[in-house]
């Protein structure tokens, strides 16, 4: 436990940013794999539409540096990878 009175603060906003980056996390891996099933389910509809959704948070991670941009962008275009496959089959 942290002594000083600017430790005590340091401790209370680290777990405030914790709860803050896990929720921006999560609803990034959420999308992602909402992406996926409908990939899976062959909806290209709601595949491309949770696409964009996805995208845009993955995009706002690398923003808040919680994802390195090429891990986004590899991210991105397996997904669209996937999507454009699905169109042509």
């Amino acid at each position: 436990m942290p002594n000083t009175p600017s430790a005590k603060a340091e401790l209370k906003k680290s777990l405030k940013r914790r709860e803050r980056n896990r929720g921006r996390r999560s609803a990034m891996r959420t999308w992602i794999n909402k992406t996926t099933v409908a990939i899976e389910e062959g909806d290209v509809e709601g595949a491309e539409k949770s696409f964009l959704l996805a995208t845009k948070l993955i995009d706002k991670n690398v923003k808040w540096n919680q994802l390195h941009a090429n891990t986004a962008a590899h991210k991105k275009s397996r997904l669209a990878q996937a999507i454009q496959q699905l169109k042509q089959a």
